[in-house]
């Protein structure tokens, strides 16, 4: 009795099988473009360098979104200025390139040369016989700007401070950094050591956006080092006293005047602003203060959708299973004028025919937000499963799957 009854079961699991293949086969595509999400982004106009609507006193100032690079205010901001040690934010960027590929760790000892140790300015007094981590060399630089350990550091990683500012130069090039000409790795004055509040803008979205463990040292206020004997005060004031603020770095020589690159972040919406040739330390902060509070005044931040989250099941054809997840490759947010937050609109697109096989991570489709005509936000959609097509060798597998489960 149970052979006839385990016949019936194969004969039933069979019948079954081929008609979900012949269905399958005979299944007409569709097409999908969903367009029901009803907000939108204001991308904003940014105030021009003849208005200067703020009344900055300062010779030159902007005011970008951290994430997308967008510039919200701007007063002469491709003007050629001295940087000071605003510099230094392009020879921090590399030092956490180097640790990022491998070249580093914040564990490697640095050693101290002659030229290192006799440099002027900040500096924290290395001596030649002494070796710090990278670890202590960041925290020297990032909060009391030692142009002593920059030196030192620019020697270990490129041999000699000349071979380093190649690299500086290089690395401003790739970046857009059309104004920008390094003649050395800490500020000091020397003739033609120009950039822009602009490409300073570009060097610190570059350092906050790729190596966020960056702010362990721009945040710090007070500190020590060799054991409490080498106290360190943060130069950049904005830290003790601006709310969200994550650095970045102060410069200021008798012929620069006073810079800051400042960065803050409130409600994940994160601004850098950066002052140039303000006629005092006064003023530097307060109209880096002024910029962010324009900035976190008029602006938010809105996480659209999230990397991985299944926005719908798709049909698909020809395949073991007959729908598929699909969901964002990347996050998506976009800069928002206060006020115009559900005004951003969703279009998806979808392959019209979608057919296994489909692997796992296959783009599919495309996701955009719109304001008007302008795209603000866009990521690909990808099938978030493997979908085997159906043949002779997966139809023998769900055959066997069905007999599992119908005689266990």
């Amino acid at each position: 009795m149970y052979k006839y009854f385990k016949y019936s079961v194969n004969f039933i699991c069979l019948f079954l099988i081929m008609s979900f293949v012949f269905s399958t086969y005979c299944f007409a595509t569709d097409s999908y473009i969903w367009s029901d999400y009803d907000e939108t982004i204001l991308t904003s106009s940014t105030d021009s360098a003849s208005t200067n609507s703020l009344k900055l006193e300062s010779g030159a100032a902007i005011l970008i979104e951290q994430n997308s690079g967008k510039v919200l205010y701007e007063y002469n901001p491709h003007e050629k200025l001295r940087p000071a040690s605003v510099t230094k934010i392009m020879t921090i960027l590399l030092i956490m390139e180097a640790i990022d590929n491998g070249n580093l760790s914040y564990e490697t000892q640095i050693p101290c040369s002659e030229n290192a140790s006799s440099m002027g300015g900040s500096q924290i007094w290395l001596d030649v016989k002494e070796t710090l981590t990278v670890d202590e060399m960041l925290k020297a630089i990032c909060v009391v700007s030692a142009n002593d350990c920059t030196v030192a550091m620019a020697e270990y990683l490129a041999g000699s401070e000349e071979a380093f500012v190649e690299l500086m130069n290089n690395k401003a090039k790739q970046l857009g950094m059309n104004d920008t000409t390094f003649k050395n790795c800490h500020g000091i004055d020397e003739d033609g050591h120009l950039t822009s509040c602009y490409d300073i803008a570009l060097m610190s979205k570059e350092l906050l956006s790729k190596h966020p463990n960056i702010t362990k040292y721009t945040t710090i206020w007070m500190d020590s080092l060799r054991d409490g004997k080498s106290q360190l005060v943060n130069t950049n004031k904005l830290i003790r006293n601006y709310s969200g603020a994550t650095g970045l770095k102060t410069g200021s020589t008798s012929l620069a005047l006073y810079n800051l690159s400042a960065s803050a972040t409130r409600d994940n919406l994160s601004l850098i602003a950066v002052i140039m040739k303000a006629p005092t330390p006064k003023v530097r902060f307060n109209e880096a203060s002024k910029l962010l509070d324009y900035g976190f005044s008029n602006y938010s931040y809105s996480e659209i959708a999230k990397a991985g989250e299944v926005i719908n099941s798709i049909k698909v054809n020809k395949g073991v299973s007959e729908f598929v997840d699909v969901s964002l490759e990347n996050s998506c947010g976009a800069l928002v004028k206060k006020g115009q937050e559900k005004n951003l609109v969703q279009n998806i697109f979808l392959e019209e025919a979608l057919e296994a096989p489909i692997y796992k991570g296959q783009k599919i489709g495309t996701i955009s937000y719109l304001l008007g005509d302008e795209v603000v936000g866009s990521s690909n959609i990808i099938a978030n499963d493997d979908v085997e097509k159906i043949g002779l060798w997966t139809m023998t597998k769900q055959l066997y799957k069905s007999w599992y489960v119908l005689l266990r």
